[in-house]
């Protein structure tokens, strides 16, 4: 209690963490600086809080403080590997392709369109789950591992489409959801049936709940009859966290992994993997922190005790013997704690997926508001100059959980084209690795639902039923339909056929605007945004300095203007974005060398609306 602010900054868990509250304030991370704060004690921060800040907040701190260490600065990572030069394409296999007119995507229909992401430029798809499930969450609810759900086919459909992406040079990576199971998983069942059996301690039951919320509404905690006892359940209600401190949990989790290995899977998506280590006995989580972030009890096990424990020997036991490769969804986590998950050394996660540039400072996904493309920059611009040269990043701006990022940054349909471009020049061209989600390829937007009764995910009905308690329906429905998860999971947009040419069945979800976004006519037309992604891939794999290129970020003041060079022994690109809709002038002169992409067809002295290049400056 007696370590100043300063102190805690100094700490590289300490120095994401006050990030982190800085960030949801809307506050400058340049108060660290001032001399009084930075020398303020934690002691008495908690006394002239006035009771805002209690000490459970501020134990917590110190708690995460303890846990971790740090990546030397000289360890800096370019080892070559394929998923550092890959392009990854997410497939949502509900929404992606019916094949059998039950109005559900499935396997057979995600077979039938591989040529079409060959023809793109993809090199591994990255496949929502598949597993059999009740669907309670759309299949992040897991009911049985090693079978696959009905309405996507069977497990002969599944060899069949790893073989078919391995025939065309692409890879497979898995979604795998090891922190929750569903309710009907035969684990919880037999927890359930006998409490002091097996699996009596495969997940959390406590006689009494702690404070913890749900990421769905509500309490994290559902009583069950036939245990007297209440089940943690960090989603929803059917979705029951597993108790990784059992070592036979682990031990089976391990086992399935490698079931799927020898399967031939290339490698695996960890659903929120760094909720898996919660801190012993349960304790309540901050008050002040659930009004912060929304979620009482996140500061506990965000970044549990034994996590790098954990991480590491799932590694050790089940991925490294086959080459796997991992990438972590990991909400919460910040630059320095994402070094500790992925950095090469530590043989935890060789990537991880983090959130924070989703949403603007102050805002969450369920805002009413327009994103400020700026501060896409300044986070990328951090992450560029902080942790790329030490870990590989994701680059990422949609997936199954978020809304569409043309929709958050502009609806005007006059710019949506040039937009769609401006965010493809960037995703392809900063240090990283990119992940690009169905249907962005094709500028899709959010969907047009008109009522609750359109939606489908149990989310989106959690917060609703949350907020038209305090704000009324009407009011309610305008959040959800800024953040529904539904918005990404409209069914893909393959013509102007009925239903998009998604289904000929009725679509499981409504259809989006078919008629003026669809593959069909983008893969005809040399000016489209498909063209425009299909080129930008082609380019990245024909310029090492855009994967392993050093890069120098440029005019870091200057509102509106993302520039920035990358470079290796043989070559420099320069990269010039205008984030805004105004014409900026250039400072200097315009860039010497040659143009090898751009959104607008001519060059011209200002930088225009949303306007995108990639030059090439120095060629050996």
């Amino acid at each position: 209690m007696s370590s100043r602010i300063i102190d805690i900054y100094r700490n590289p868990i300490g120095r994401d963490l006050l990030r982190k509250i800085l960030l949801q304030l809307g506050w400058s991370e340049k108060l660290i600086d001032n001399r009084i704060i930075g020398s303020l004690r934690l002691g008495w921060i908690q006394r002239l809080s006035f009771g805002r800040v209690d000490r459970g907040l501020l134990e917590s701190i110190i708690s995460l403080l303890n846990t971790g260490d740090s990546i030397p600065e000289d360890k800096i990572s370019n080892t070559r590997a394929w998923w550092k030069e890959a392009v990854f394409y997410q497939v949502y296999p509900r929404s992606f392709m019916d094949s059998n007119g039950d109005g559900t995507g499935d396997l057979r229909g995600l077979i039938s369109r591989l040529d079409y992401l060959s023809a793109l430029g993809i090199d591994a798809v990255w496949l929502s789950p598949v597993y059999d499930s009740p669907n309670d969450d759309n299949g992040y609810d897991i009911r049985d591992y090693r079978k696959i759900m009905a309405e996507f086919g069977t497990m002969e459909d599944f060899d069949e489409l790893l073989s078919e992406l391995h025939k065309r040079g692409m890879r497979l990576l898995m979604d795998l959801v090891v922190n929750h199971t569903s309710d009907e998983h035969e684990w919880f069942k037999e927890a359930v049936r006998e409490p002091l059996g097996k699996f009596g301690d495969y997940y959390f039951f406590r006689d009494k709940p702690n404070n913890w919320t749900s990421y769905f509404g509500g309490s994290a905690w559902r009583y069950i009859e036939e245990r007297k006892e209440y089940a943690l359940h960090l989603f929803s209600q059917k979705q029951m966290d597993l108790n990784w401190e059992n070592k036979d949990v682990r031990e089976d989790i391990k086992d399935m992994v490698r079931w799927w290995l020898e399967k031939g899977v290339d490698g695996f998506r960890l659903d929120v993997i760094n909720y898996i280590s919660k801190p012993k006995g349960l304790p309540d989580g901050s008050e002040v922190i659930g009004k912060l972030m929304g979620f009482t009890g996140v500061e506990t096990y965000f970044y549990g005790p034994r996590l790098n424990e954990y991480l590491r020997e799932l590694k050790r036991d089940a991925f490294e013997p086959y080459g796997a490769f991992t990438v972590g969804e990991t909400p919460g986590v910040g630059i320095e704690m994402m070094k500790l998950l992925t950095a090469e050394g530590r043989k935890e996660l060789d990537m991880a997926f983090s959130f924070d540039h989703l949403e603007t400072p102050g805002h969450s996904r369920f805002d009413e508001y327009r994103y400020d493309l700026n501060y896409y920059k300044s986070f990328m611009t951090q992450h560029m100059e902080s942790y790329s040269p030490y870990c590989q990043m994701s680059l990422f701006y949609e997936n199954h959980d978020n809304p569409r990022m043309i929709s958050k940054v502009d609806k005007d349909e006059k710019v949506r084209w040039i937009l769609g471009k401006l965010l493809a020049v960037m995703q392809l061209t900063l240090k990283g690795t990119p992940f690009i989600f169905q249907g962005q390829e094709i500028g899709m937007v959010n969907g047009r639902f008109k009522s609750m009764e359109e939606l489908r995910d149990v989310d989106s009905f959690g917060k609703f039923s949350e907020l038209k308690e305090t704000i009324g329906e009407e009011k309610a429905f305008n959040r959800i339909l800024a953040g529904s998860r539904d918005n990404a999971r409209i069914p893909m947009q393959w013509s102007k056929k009925e239903n998009g040419g998604f289904t000929d069945g009725t679509p499981w979800i409504g259809t989006g605007d078919i008629e003026v976004c669809n593959a069909e006519d983008q893969m005809g037309d040399k000016a489209s945004l498909w063209s425009f992604y299909r080129d930008l891939i082609a380019l990245r794999k024909k310029h090492p300095a855009l994967i392993y290129g050093e890069i120098e970020i440029t005019n870091k003041d200057r509102k509106d203007i993302f520039t920035y060079f990358r470079r290796d022994e043989k070559e420099t690109l320069y990269i010039e974005c205008n984030l805004g809709r105004e014409n900026i002038r250039r400072k200097g002169v315009m860039p010497t060398g040659r143009m090898l992409i751009s959104n607008y067809e001519d060059t011209d002295e200002h930088l225009r609306p949303y306007e995108a290049s990639v030059w090439i400056t120095k060629e050996d």
